[in-house]
């Protein structure tokens, strides 16, 4: 039996069980991961482009675990929320008083048929896999002439501008080899605009004319051929109509299908779409008060980001608090996320907002323009400040940071 329950070290979990044992370091917290290593994702694009070093994104898992924290090294197989319990892959069963659901989400890459089979070879690859981001900049850095597309999949996904950053980062590249006019590249995008926050459109688009680079709309990728170079995308005309159509590649960057965990889907505990249902302000379960959630994992409006777990996790930890208080919980999100949109190596859009689209840039600067400053921030500091600050429990820049 434990006080709190945390289920997933990824981004979100180790950090609200540090903000948590700052608050109280008396709590018996548990934390329920069963992988052995802790990634920081945000970076595997900077390693597609050619601007960060993998091995840095990597660090063992028992290096993040906050001190005070049960690390139990299994994976949640069942949730029994009427008695308080969840049920672990070895067959344990664990107590909680309150549990903080924080499992990610789930890469769906055999939605593509014939995907699996090619990864990491015959020019196929994502950013979304520690492995392949390396590969990816193997790919650009060696093309000099041919063609390359760039695909994203319906949202909700993990970070919505990663897919286009690749293409920046590639293009950028080819631009200062002076290749970019022997490169055709289209990006293939499964919605109907570029991004979703309409502020941040007209200064990408500036982007897509300077590489020359050619949208496609409403076009979903299906299926993939490596050795024969062919990708399938099933595209949706203004009436409705699907046509499955056929394109041929020399590198095909691949951002997968997105979804909860399985254990979340099947569960009582989620909403009509899969996901973690949740109050959007409070981040409590609506029918179990006792349970909250953080990370990728929900099923609210806002970016699937890390910047969004910096921001959520100190809302959990502090209504879960006032909670065994038995007082109100005093904390509301407001949907906050980021996404660096790196538009060129040494330049960032840094898109901040809410819930609706609403801007909440940080900084008193115009949000839309492209900075090196906001590289810095990105490639820099952001880096540094995970690893030493938000998984340490240190919640700077969230408008209620603990001392």
């Amino acid at each position: 039996m434990y006080d709190v329950v945390v289920m997933g070290g990824g981004s979100a979990g180790i950090a609200v069980a540090a903000s948590l044992l700052k608050r109280d370091s008396s709590l018996r917290v548990a934390i329920v991961e069963p992988a052995s290593e802790h990634y920081y994702q945000p970076a595997w694009t900077l390693v597609g482009g050619g601007a960060y070093n993998i091995d840095d994104t990597l660090r063992p898992m028992a290096s993040v675990i906050p001190q005070g924290a049960h690390w139990i090294k299994a994976s949640v197989s069942a949730f029994a929320p009427g008695r308080q319990r969840v049920l672990l892959s070895d067959g344990t069963e664990l107590g909680y008083q309150q549990l903080i659901v924080c499992p990610g989400l789930q890469l769906a890459w055999e939605k593509i048929e014939g995907l699996e089979d090619t990864l990491g070879k015959h020019g196929v690859t994502s950013n979304y896999r520690h492995d392949l981001a390396p590969y990816t900049w193997e790919l650009v850095r060696s093309l000099r002439s041919g063609r390359v597309l760039f695909s994203q999949p319906a949202m909700p996904i993990k970070c919505a501008g990663a897919p286009q950053k690749a293409m920046y980062l590639s293009c950028d590249h080819w631009r200062k080899e002076g290749v970019l006019k022997s490169i055709c590249v289209e990006f293939n995008l499964a919605g109907p605009v570029l991004f979703g926050v309409v502020a941040f459109v007209a200064p990408l688009m500036k982007y897509v004319e300077t590489y020359g680079a050619a949208l496609a709309f409403q076009s979903n990728l299906v299926k993939v051929d490596g050795p024969g170079k062919t990708a399938w995308f099933d595209v949706t005309d203004a009436d409705g109509n699907v046509t499955r159509v056929q394109k041929c590649f020399d590198v095909l960057h691949v951002v997968p299908p997105q979804q909860a965990p399985d254990v979340i889907r099947r569960s009582e505990l989620a909403d009509k779409a899969g996901w973690f249902e949740i109050d959007p302000a409070t981040l409590q379960h609506p029918r179990y008060p006792e349970i909250f959630a953080a990370g990728d994992v929900c099923g609210t409006g806002n970016a699937k980001t890390a910047a969004a777990a910096r921001k959520q996790v100190v809302v959990v930890a502090e209504n879960l608090m006032a909670l065994r208080k038995g007082r109100e919980l005093p904390r509301r999100y407001d949907g906050y996320g980021s996404c660096p949109l790196t538009v060129e190596k040494g330049k960032v859009i840094l898109a901040e907002f809410g819930y609706g689209g609403k801007l909440l840039p940080t900084f008193p600067m115009d949000p839309t323009i492209p900075r090196r400053s906001a590289w810095f921030l990105k490639a820099r500091f952001l880096p540094w400040f995970y690893w030493n600050g938000m998984l340490k429990g240190r919640e700077w820049f969230t408008d209620c940071a603990s001392k």
